[in-house]
């Protein structure tokens, strides 16, 4: 990569660890919020509905409307939107008032990531836009594996608000880096929306889709819940935060052991089997919670490595389904999006059962069923692949 190259994809890169903070700081900051604004902590848990639902659906649908040689600016306008976003999150006294910024932050993170890989992608050289886009999807990792952590620890000292603030300082300084040094970069072809959303019709995509939805729901949705879950075992530890350490480490072991796996195994099969150690890890849950705060660790861990291990396969199936029609990145990109929808309904099923006074055991058992259904939905997958690999080969 260029010296040219390399410096604004470092600071989308810096922007994408702000947002991969923000992504995933709010579940560790619930019972703070919960008691700055006097709400339950089922109305708390909404301020991740409202940030993953906004990026889930408003992001794509901001991006396929941005005219083609607007694309700069869009990038410049949305990560500006999610600094000031985040900052008056951080002021925020009324608690509705903090739903609709979350909200507003959600679109412009969603927008941002996914012009920053396509402005990355475009200011690089053809033979090492993989490693540029690398360079983005670690900073996005790196923020949420080690970011909100070190976000939490300054909040339990100063304030859930500092949290925000920190990740708006990370926003700022990523702004003003991409103002200085990104150049206009050329403009890609216009595609109709028609052409674009032809890949649903797809049954392999739509399958893929599904399962990154569920795992979401499962996975995502629980992470949200993780503190009232340790809250109400009296063998857990007081603090969330080391425990988010270990669903971090776990995360970034599993990103790291994935990678030669996908190249050894079918992508179905492996995805298969993530699946079936996600949906045990999460029915254990509450069990080891019961019987010792160090013994609950070790499904998180391995919640935390098969949750982020996931989508390697998932995308790179995804990418292959495609590639010849020429929309594997699109298809990535709603992929991402299912991830944050399933997240976002995670989080206010969650919400829900914690109204009508679930224990929060209940609800990581809750997860671990729709893990299960995940499970067999890849199943049908998996024997429909034959069958649609012959049917290609007759129609040719």
């Amino acid at each position: 990569m260029s010296r040219s190259a390399q410096s604004p994809v470092y600071f989308v890169a810096l922007g994408a660890f702000a947002l991969g903070m923000a992504s995933y700081v709010t579940a560790g900051l619930i019972p703070l919020i919960e008691t700055a604004f006097a709400v339950p902590v089922a109305l708390a848990a909404q301020l991740v509905t409202a940030f993953t639902l906004a990026y889930g659906l408003g992001s794509p649908l901001f991006v396929a409307l941005l005219p083609a040689h607007r694309q700069r600016g869009g990038l410049l306008f949305a990560l500006g939107l999610f600094v000031l976003a985040n900052a008056a999150s951080a002021l925020a006294t009324d608690f509705n008032a903090l739903l609709v910024f979350r909200a507003l932050a959600g679109i412009g993170a969603g927008v941002y990531l996914a012009m920053g890989i396509a402005a990355s992608a475009a200011l690089s050289p053809s033979d090492q836009r993989g490693k540029a886009i690398a360079v983005i999807m670690g900073g996005m990792a790196s923020g949420a594996v080690l970011g909100v952590p070190m976000s939490l620890l300054l909040a339990e000292r100063l304030g859930w608000a500092s949290a925000l603030w920190l990740v708006t300082a990370l926003g700022a300084i990523s702004l003003v880096g991409l103002a200085l040094r990104l150049p206009v970069f050329p403009a890609p072809a216009a595609t109709p929306l028609r052409a674009k959303l032809a890949l649903l019709t797809d049954g392999h995509v739509a399958l893929l889709l599904l399962v990154s939805l569920l795992a979401a729901i499962a996975s995502l949705g629980m992470y949200t819940f993780i503190s009232p879950l340790l809250s109400e075992s009296q063998s857990a530890a007081r603090s969330v935060t080391p425990y988010l350490w270990v669903w971090g480490v776990g995360g970034v072991i599993g990103s790291f052991l994935v990678g030669p796996l996908v190249d050894r195994v079918r992508g179905p099969v492996l995805t298969l089997w993530i699946m079936i150690i996600l949906a045990g890890a999460l029915f254990l849950l509450p069990v080891t919670a019961s019987m010792g705060a160090w013994l609950v660790m070790l499904p998180i861990a391995a919640w935390g490595a098969v949750g982020w291990a996931l989508q390697v396969p998932q995308n790179n199936e995804l990418i292959n389904a495609r590639e010849r029609q020429g929309d594997g990145n699109l298809a990535v990109a709603l992929n991402e999006s299912a991830l944050y929808l399933g997240s976002a309904i995670g989080a206010a099923l969650g919400g829900v059962l914690l109204l009508q006074q679930w224990p929060a055991g209940a609800l990581a058992s809750g997860a671990g069923a729709v893990a299960v259904l995940g499970v067999l939905v890849q199943w049908l997958n998996l024997r429909r692949l034959p069958e649609a690999a012959h049917n290609r080969v007759n129609s040719h």
